[in-house]
């Protein structure tokens, strides 16, 4: 391994405390671990790095030889650096949260489970009830959970974890032969087959509060997996909505697109449309533009578990006729001659872009 300085390799100034030494520690443990870093030479050699200036920096001694004579001192001392931590794995844990602890979330999590849930837009805008139907496991009543008979694994001697020494280093990892339990499926059970649990068919009947949205999940506490003592974990029921034909919802407001036919536009005036709520008059303002909004306050989406309402944005769409009779068209001519040079307001507007264009070729 290439030579390297022991407080660079922590990131620390030789003044460091042994708090700040263990911090530093694990920071950069956790953010060079082989677990994060797979396939990763780099990491995984500067994470030996990591734990050589460690052992040596943590223990007060070795610092101090290591602070005078450099690495050269540490080798007279004679030893090395293989019993700085005989138990290593132990003192990782104590850094990591320990194998128990990894177990004990691992179960946790293992207790909850999800299920879908699709909803149309108006259940998850108003709310409403649905009956769910899921599956959930329980321990098998004639083996107890364990899945028959067990015993102890030869491969950890039941400690669940297995340790490999890489010179002065000792990784952890889970046993491969129980995985973590300590112990090995000695007979299977005929009702389980080995399994330690059977499946339950349930149903169970939820609230969907109103302004719920795509994305958002319900706990339904106490309704999960259950374990061998009895506890049950959590169901979480994922929530996704279907699109409607009309409506945009954007979290709390709603947008909807108005056609409104090109006269109306011109000379102002009411239209009806839908809201959430029902049928409502929106009035269009004289020389409404194509594309225009027009923003009606609290009529969108109530705030989940709030009291707030959003507003619903109607978008105008400028509608033309799709075909003229000869009398319409012989109007509209005439309407349009009447605005005289208004109506040419183009061509002013395109000589002086052209002249612009014009400049750059002369």
């Amino acid at each position: 391994m290439e030579d390297f300085e022991y407080y660079s390799a922590l990131e620390i100034d030789r003044n460091a405390s042994a708090e700040e030494i263990k911090r530093a520690y694990r920071k950069m443990a956790l953010k060079y671990h082989p677990d994060k870093n797979q396939n990763n030479p780099e990491a995984e050699a500067r994470f030996k790095q990591i734990n050589e200036a460690y052992q040596v920096l943590s223990d007060e001694g070795k610092r101090s030889l290591y602070d005078r004579y450099g690495k050269a001192g540490l080798s007279s001392q004679g030893g090395g650096f293989e019993t700085v931590f005989d138990d290593f794995a132990d003192v990782f844990d104590s850094f990591f949260g320990g194998s128990r602890k990894r177990q004990g979330a691992r179960s946790r999590e293992h207790l909850d489970i999800a299920v879908d849930l699709e909803i149309s837009f108006f259940e998850a805008v108003f709310g409403c009830k649905k009956n769910i139907r899921y599956r959930y496991a329980k321990p098998c009543a004639a083996c107890g959970g364990t899945g028959g008979t067990r015993k102890t694994c030869g491969y950890c001697s039941g400690r669940g974890q297995v340790y490999q020494r890489q010179g002065f280093m000792t990784f952890s990892q889970t046993c491969p032969k129980c995985r973590g339990q300590g112990s090995v499926l000695e007979t299977a059970c005929k009702e389980c087959g080995g399994k330690g649990s059977i499946v339950i068919d349930d149903t169970i009947d939820i609230t969907i509060p109103e302004g719920i949205d795509r994305g958002q999940r319900l706990r339904v506490s106490g309704r999960g997996n259950m374990s061998a003592s009895g506890a049950r974990g959590d169901l979480y029921v994922l929530i996704d909505v279907a699109e409607d034909a009309a409506f945009v919802r954007r979290e709390n407001d709603i947008y909807v697109e108005a056609p409104v036919f090109f006269t109306v536009c011109a000379l102002g005036g009411a239209i009806e449309i839908a809201t959430l709520r029902g049928r409502q008059t929106l009035e269009i303002p004289r020389g409404t533009r194509d594309r225009a909004q027009i923003v009606l306050k609290g009529e969108g989406v109530k705030r989940l578990n709030g009291s707030a309402i959003g507003d619903m944005i109607v978008q105008v769409k400028l509608v033309y006729p799709a075909r003229l009779t000869a009398e319409q068209e012989e109007l509209l001519r005439k309407l349009h001659d009447s605005f005289g040079a208004e109506g040419t307001t183009h061509t002013g507007f395109f000589d002086e872009i052209f002249n612009r264009v014009k400049g750059w070729f002369s």
